[in-house]
């Protein structure tokens, strides 16, 4: 499997229905997860299959990592004797530290889809940044980092066999408590940059009129080649692709829904309106970044 499973790939709610406020780093206090399984949306596809299978389940950083890691995530599944499942996940432009044993790595994003295979009992756990939000640990482009995991070692003071000891001993709580430590431990150096790369990731995941590049840097007044640049050192792809993977998940979720008259969306108007011209390329992307055509996927079907 060429990138690295991050399950965590969208937002989701608290458990009694509102996202926590961050907990303290070092506080005594419980650190309350947000519940996922029931409620993944896009990122986890086949949802409702998932969570019949493994349970995910997302923890808040401490206020001073805020701005940097977007939050903690968490999965584990007991199969026992039944048959491997492989969970399908859609990307993201969010770089992953992943705590698994024999595979714990920073990933860097990646535009392409890719899947897990979960057999047994296992558990992994997560740290998702935000966009931009791993640079000031790194301190490299990330776009030097494509298709290639990191070592856990050059951002914190652990080593991966330290960490997938953690995992075996520690509860998910602890394991958020650690984390904690060992990136303020890491003094990130924030930068301006990386701010304006949060900045602008952010807005194109809020705004889904945004379709096209120009958009971007007319509204934050930057050059395209500067953008580029910027999103290839901060985030590790195009601003291009990622407009594209938002607003493709966004179809997505379009097409799992039904109009007051009880219809789906038609493909034509779904394209134009994430600003294809071409309905062919449309389906092309829709089918590279969810793994099946519109047309299967509004019927509920699956890659295999």
């Amino acid at each position: 499997m060429p990138q690295h499973p991050s399950f965590d790939q969208n937002e989701s709610r608290n458990i009694d229905g509102k996202r926590p406020a961050p907990g303290a780093a070092g506080s005594t206090a419980p650190r309350r997860p947000f519940f996922d399984s029931a409620e993944p949306g896009l990122g986890v596809l086949n949802p409702n299959a998932g969570r019949e299978k493994f349970r995910l389940l997302r923890y808040s950083p401490a206020p001073e990592l805020a701005d940097l890691v977007r939050h903690y995530w968490t999965v584990d599944w007991d199969l026992g004797d039944s048959a491997a499942y492989r969970q399908e996940v859609v990307p993201n432009p969010c770089v992953n530290l992943v705590i698994e044993p024999g595979r714990t790595f920073c990933f860097a994003p990646t535009p392409e889809r890719f899947s897990y295979p979960l057999s047994g009992r296992g558990k992994v756990f997560g740290v998702k940044f935000r966009p931009g939000g791993f640079y000031p640990l790194l301190r490299r482009p990330l776009s030097d980092f494509a298709g290639i995991p990191i070592p856990v070692d050059r951002i914190i003071a652990a080593e991966a066999k330290e960490l997938e000891e953690a995992l075996h001993s520690r509860t998910s709580e602890e394991l958020v408590d650690l984390l904690d430590a060992l990136l303020l431990g890491a003094a990130p150096e924030r930068d301006r940059e990386s701010e304006l790369a949060r900045e602008i990731a952010d807005r194109i995941a809020e705004d889904r009129e945004l379709t096209k590049v120009d958009a971007l840097c007319e509204a934050f007044s930057i050059e395209k080649r500067t953008l580029q640049r910027l999103f290839g050192s901060r985030i590790g792809l195009s601003p291009k692709w990622v407009i594209r993977l938002h607003r493709l998940q966004e179809a997505a979720e379009a097409l799992e829904s039904r109009g007051s008259d009880g219809a789906r969306p038609k493909l034509l108007a779904l394209s134009h309106d994430l600003g294809y011209h071409d309905q062919t390329h449309f389906i092309k992307d829709f089918k590279s970044v969810i793994g099946v055509t519109p047309e299967a996927y509004a019927l509920g079907a699956r890659s295999r």
